[in-house]
């Protein structure tokens, strides 16, 4: 783990020790670490936008190269340029200009020896650079998240077969109800996070599209070699291939929109967590940790930080949906202001994602579970079913639960998605 995003060997696209006023490492503030993490932050920091900017102009010169659009000569050029531009100042300049990609463009243009410096970013447009870098990003940041996903959902299934036939009092609209069991409880936040990292990743999927159409989508500056540069690019990108979607949005909403679902369904689990650890009910407590979910001023307190993690971020999470949604209606063949939006609330609901899932997998490693607690509660109340037939009812419930879990799991290894430690 790097202490940063700038940490040793990462300067600031602002300048080494940061502009007046602009923090050397814009990303790394106290507030958003508090919220994710230092990975997932790195994900969509300065070098990270950067880094990703840099790869589609040095693949789009491969791929121009590849189709006789532009020399060899140029294209190796073009990748030296972005192997060893100067990145200080960077920030300052695309705020100015717009768009990180006006300023990038004119340091390469002027890094290449000038025969070659119309060659530098032939046939794309500013747009093309910004939301292919983007889903570059994505794609790094979802190598975090979607393992980090998996490895909570099989933390729960380990706990929901544990705690199978552990009697618990179910508790609807707040109020005590039927006899359950703490295994049953525990089962329905696994079928919820199961499903987040399916819909995570199916829209994962339908976002990791190539963004390649030139100043009105259709690749016009390139001629009828356009459609084969465009595959080749995302070949050697690594990303599918279609055509432009500058002003179609739905793919970068509707995963975010399954970010915003993952980080609700999170905050379930820290909700019921928080308030099964209530010292009134203290049938549950997050793991005690030296230094962690104490109080400043009752030394007699025991907070759920980990929950208020999750929380905090299901609160926030809702409002950057909204705003990617609220982007989607732009205007004819590229908008203004929408897309222009999208890239710092994807990164934010992937930061809150992390954080929450993180937080929540610390909770659930070191749950402890007060089963006289929670037997007595359960016996404290008749209920109208039989509290056999009850507990029988719970055990089927986890039954199922876990044999859905177990499918994901084998269609998790088909798919090449390994939890951390597995």
């Amino acid at each position: 783990m790097s202490p940063g995003p700038c940490g040793p060997g990462k300067s600031s696209a602002y300048g080494g020790s940061g502009a007046p006023g602009v923090p050397a490492c814009g990303a790394m503030t106290i507030t958003a670490r508090m919220a994710s993490t230092p990975e997932m932050l790195a994900c969509f920091d300065d070098a990270a936008l950067l880094d990703a900017a840099l790869a589609f102009e040095r693949e789009l010169a491969g791929a121009l190269a590849e189709h006789a659009v532009i020399s060899p000569a140029a294209a190796a050029a073009i990748a030296g340029a972005c192997d060893g531009l100067p990145r200080d100042g960077l920030g300052e300049a695309a705020a100015h200009a717009g768009t990180l990609a006006i300023p990038l463009v004119a340091r390469l243009r002027a890094a290449v020896p000038a025969e070659h410096a119309a060659a530098v970013h032939r046939g794309a447009t500013s747009q093309d650079v910004v939301d292919t870098a983007l889903v570059l990003q994505i794609g790094r940041a979802m190598a975090l998240l979607g393992p980090e996903l998996a490895a909570m959902a099989d933390q729960l299934a380990v706990l929901a077969r544990r705690h199978a036939m552990l009697p618990a009092l179910g508790r609807t609209l707040l109020q005590p109800a039927e006899r359950v069991s703490l295994g049953m409880r525990i089962a329905n936040w696994l079928l919820a996070i199961d499903a987040a990292a399916v819909r995570v990743a199916r829209e994962h999927r339908a976002a990791s599209t190539l963004a390649f159409g030139g100043a009105v989508g259709t690749l016009s500056a390139l001629g009828a070699a356009g459609p084969a540069v465009r595959a080749a690019l995302a070949r050697r990108l690594g990303l599918a291939d279609g055509p432009a979607w500058h002003s179609r949005r739905d793919a970068v909403a509707g995963l975010g929109s399954a970010l915003g679902i993952a980080i609700g369904a999170t905050g379930k689990l820290a909700r019921d967590v928080a308030l099964l650890m209530q010292p009134e009910l203290g049938e549950l407590a997050e793991p005690a940790i030296a230094g962690r979910g104490g109080s400043s001023a009752m030394p007699h307190k025991r907070n759920a930080t980990g929950c208020q993690i999750a929380l905090s971020a299901a609160i926030r999470a809702p409002g950057l949906v909204a705003t990617l949604l609220a982007a989607m209606p732009q205007e004819l063949e590229r908008g203004l202001g929408g897309w222009q939006a999208e890239a710092a609330v994807i990164g934010e609901l992937f930061g809150l994602a992390h954080g929450a899932v993180h937080a929540m997998r610390v909770v659930i490693d070191g749950l402890e579970v007060h089963a006289a607690a929670i037997t007595a509660h359960a016996e404290a109340v008749p209920g109208s079913v039989d509290p056999g037939e009850a507990l029988a009812a719970a055990e089927r419930f986890v039954d199922e639960a876990l044999a859905l879990h177990d499918a994901a799991v084998v269609r998790r290894g088909a798919a090449g998605t390994t939890p951390p430690g597995a």
